[in-house]
């Protein structure tokens, strides 16, 4: 009985910090569920697509959405549908994946320049360098210089966002590495790399992680414009930029070529930015106090 009990009383708090959590902060769980239903489309896209996004039928084209082609078709016959669908696979690929890079190397960044001084004096003069050129140029800069690939894409537009994240846990290192409990554990003799992942590195994590979800939005959205202008992925690879690009031609007589990969793409945006800033108020603590 004994153990029963201490298990409900464990389980309370986690029910009601979830449901002051959901009546919080609705707009943490609408994005969720729209994220999670891009995932979804993304991974079972095999099965939930009507016919091979590349397949090419000319006698098809141009043909209006209807039951057989829910999004109709392409200038070249393809199934917008579907080739829709696989869209989805390369923005949240290269949305998570340079929100994951430019995440590690930022903190990393950050971390030796808020805390050792000559790192920052170089270190943060080649982030500076970095931050003055916007990030879509300097991804189409990097982009010119290697061949189109969806690899490239992710490092192109990974080395555009890590000074954001670099700037961000050197400021957040130079406010903590002030406080007392810093200093007593360098006055107690601990080593810099323990001090940096024991005392520096927790208190980092919460802003990083809201970081993280805008950087992973502003990807997606820069991913859409270098294959918009063919810069980013190949033609073979269905990605929602290269769709609208290849069907700006007719938009006037067939707008949905560019309407449904753009609705996909503003939803998975804007759900990504409502998580984004559901994170930002539940883990500020000073808004917590407030609330």
């Amino acid at each position: 009985m004994a153990a029963i009990s201490a298990d409900i009383v464990v389980r309370a708090p986690r029910r009601r910090w979830l449901r002051e959590t959901v009546r919080r902060h609705p707009t943490v769980v609408a994005g969720s569920l729209i994220l999670l239903a891009m995932l979804a489309m993304a991974i079972f896209a095999p099965y939930l697509g009507t016919v091979d996004p590349i397949a090419v039928a000319p006698v098809k084209r141009l043909r209006f959405p209807s039951e057989l082609y829910w999004f109709g078709t392409d200038a070249y016959g393809r199934d917008v549908y579907s080739r829709t669908l696989y869209g989805a696979r390369v923005s949240l690929q290269v949305g998570l994946g340079v929100a994951l890079f430019a995440t590690v190397f930022g903190l990393a960044i950050g971390l030796v320049t808020g805390f050792v001084r000559l790192a920052d004096a170089l270190l943060m003069r080649v982030m500076d360098g970095l931050m003055s050129v916007p990030p879509v140029l300097l991804a189409i800069a990097l982009m010119a210089l290697t061949k189109a690939s969806l690899g490239n894409v992710i490092i192109a537009i990974t080395i555009s966002e890590v000074p954001r994240v670099a700037r961000l846990v050197r400021g957040v290192v130079l406010s903590l590495r002030e406080q007392p409990f810093v200093e007593a554990a360098r006055a107690a003799g601990t080593p810099l790399l323990r001090t940096l992942w024991r005392h520096i590195l927790p208190n980092t994590i919460a802003p990083v992680l809201v970081q993280a979800t805008y950087i992973c939005a502003s990807a997606m959205i820069t991913e859409a414009v270098l294959s918009f202008i063919g810069a980013g992925t190949p033609p073979q690879i269905p990605s929602w930029g290269n769709i609208m690009a290849e069907g700006r031609l007719y938009f006037e007589i067939r707008p949905y070529l560019i309407i449904f990969p753009g609705v996909f793409l503003s939803a998975t945006v804007l759900a990504v930015n409502l998580v984004g800033d559901g994170l930002r108020d539940a883990l500020d603590p000073r808004l917590a106090r407030r609330m």
